[in-house]
């Protein structure tokens, strides 16, 4: 069979990047593979973004954010809390660093940068509890870091897309704190791999059919959580009431139609969405951000959004 697709010129040092990831079996090694790749397509942080890093109290654990900020920009700050991808397993605050000052930069809002649990060693519901938690701890305590806790959007990036999807479900239905939109970007959602993108995009080049089904199974380790809107957003029964929503999805990634799926099932339930499909992209397109003006784009599409409803433009 051959292979037709029209991959994005722009996608072209995605695609290299992964000659810099070795045999990998072991958790350990595939964290080390990400971390090189990561490292490969990183972009310097300018000196107008600073951080600092903290630890929030959840009721569970102190969980580790790092928060962006511009140099001069006087709190208390709208806030993204954004949740960085990596298959649940995979990533931390220095891989997901490049995404997470550029958006600090254009949606012109402080980023906090959540570090949640990792699988195989915390399985659901951890990465979701910690990141239900820095949620709670900001709409309580956020003056402490400068951050508005009224002003909130969440942005999530593949695995993070999912946790930003559950999160928005559970403040929704235990009358939890307001979050004025949420960004979900080529989102896993629980979806099973039997959809056509599964198929069209099974063998990558960026992410394939075969690890995100490991990758899955690693989160969603007991048959109950396949139908836990928490653990499977896409397998929530409601989903009316939610805030605006951004899905963000690569034509040539297997977990395209988990995003659309979800984002059929919004529309439907009349739930305010925007659907966006990067044409000719892969799966992490927004590390490639200064690769052409279209990746440029995209990136500025989904900055666009949060710092819409994030500075009431929205």
């Amino acid at each position: 069979m051959t292979d037709d697709r029209r991959i994005h010129p722009e996608m072209a040092a995605l695609v290299a990047a992964r000659d810099f990831m070795q045999p990998a079996e072991t958790p350990e090694e595939k964290r080390a593979n990400w971390t090189r790749y990561t490292a490969a397509l990183a972009l310097p942080r300018p000196p107008e973004i600073g951080t600092s890093d903290h630890l929030v109290q959840t009721a569970d654990q102190a969980v580790p954010v790092r928060l962006y900020r511009e140099a001069g920009a006087d709190g208390p700050l709208p806030v993204v809390v954004y949740l960085h991808g990596g298959g649940f397993m995979l990533g931390d605050l220095d891989s997901s660093d490049s995404i997470a000052w550029g958006l600090c930069r254009q949606a012109r809002a402080a980023i906090l940068n959540v570090d949640y649990r990792l699988t195989p060693d915390f399985p659901y519901p951890a990465a979701f509890d910690d990141c239900y938690g820095v949620i709670e701890y900001l709409a309580r305590s956020g003056a402490e870091l400068g951050l508005d806790g009224s002003r909130i959007v969440l942005c999530g990036d593949s695995a993070g897309g999912s946790l930003a999807a559950a999160c928005s479900l559970a403040l929704r239905d235990r009358a939890g704190p307001r979050v004025l939109a949420q960004a979900l970007v080529y989102p896993t959602l629980g979806c099973q791999p039997t959809l056509p993108s599964y198929e069209e995009n099974r063998d990558g080049p960026s992410l394939t059919r075969e690890s995100m089904v490991y990758y899955n199974s690693k989160y969603l380790t007991r048959p109950q959580d396949w139908t836990d809107p928490y653990a499977a957003p896409v397998s929530a029964t409601d989903v009316s009431g939610l805030p605006p929503t951004l899905v963000h999805t690569a034509q040539y990634d297997p977990i395209r139609d988990d995003g659309r799926e979800y984002a059929a099932k919004l529309a439907a339930a009349g739930s305010p969405v925007t659907y966006r499909e990067a044409c000719g992209m892969l799966h992490g397109f927004l590390r490639m951000r200064e690769a052409g003006p279209d990746t440029r784009a995209e990136f500025a599409a989904l900055a666009r959004f949060l710092g819409d409803h994030l500075h009431g433009r929205g």
